[in-house]
């Protein structure tokens, strides 16, 4: 609901409603857009609102960039090397923003929505460039991950982890190439293969 150069002019906290209020000159729709749920399969069965559906509808990727297949591999062993929470404690999630076959960004959190937010709040930040960059993730592949790196403009995305099959159906529409279950040196490409070689 707020662009990206959009002025903030004020955030409060609601008490009675227990919300936090964020007011810009422009005015919003967003009465009409919670109208619009839909429910997914994220954890504690998450929400999404029709018209970000309906923009993903009409986005496609159009990044020409490429990974090789020895990449998947050095990404997964550099990440799954790297010391984090994670190895420490377990039941956290990481995603890690990659330059071919570098980790540049390491996030975690208890959620892995979160821990992707967190990625996107440190590029919008810090104004990285997206289109030539990979994303690796340790969550399932559901709708909602698909959605997420869809909206960064991010073309490839990679977990060690399963899928969903709404998730694979809207990679496959907006051309984002998806792989998943990628450990050790196997791994499963559900779409935009053409990116691999």
């Amino acid at each position: 609901m707020i662009y990206p150069k959009e002025k903030i002019n004020k955030i409060s906290y609601d008490k009675e409603t227990n919300t936090i209020v964020i007011r810009t000159k422009r005015k919003t729709n967003y009465e009409r857009i919670l109208k619009k749920k839909i429910t997914t399969s994220g954890c504690a069965q998450g929400t999404i609102f029709g018209n970000i559906y309906e923009e993903l509808e009409k986005t496609k990727i159009n990044s020409k960039i490429k990974i090789k297949k020895e990449w998947i591999y050095e990404l997964s062993k550099k990440i799954t090397l790297t010391p984090s929470l994670y190895l420490e404690a377990g039941a956290i999630h990481g995603c890690v923003l990659c330059k071919k076959n570098n980790p540049m960004i390491y996030m975690e959190d208890v959620g892995r929505h979160n821990a992707v937010d967190k990625i996107a709040g440190y590029m919008f930040k810090n104004n990285i460039k997206s289109s030539d960059k990979i994303f690796y993730t340790t969550g399932r592949l559901t709708s909602e991950m698909i959605i997420k790196t869809v909206k960064m403009n991010i073309p490839i995305l990679i977990s060690r982890s399963g899928f969903t099959a709404w998730g694979v159906e809207l990679a496959k529409k907006t051309n984002l190439t998806l792989i998943g279950r990628a450990k050790g040196k196997r791994y499963t490409v559900l779409s935009g293969n053409s990116r691999i070689y």
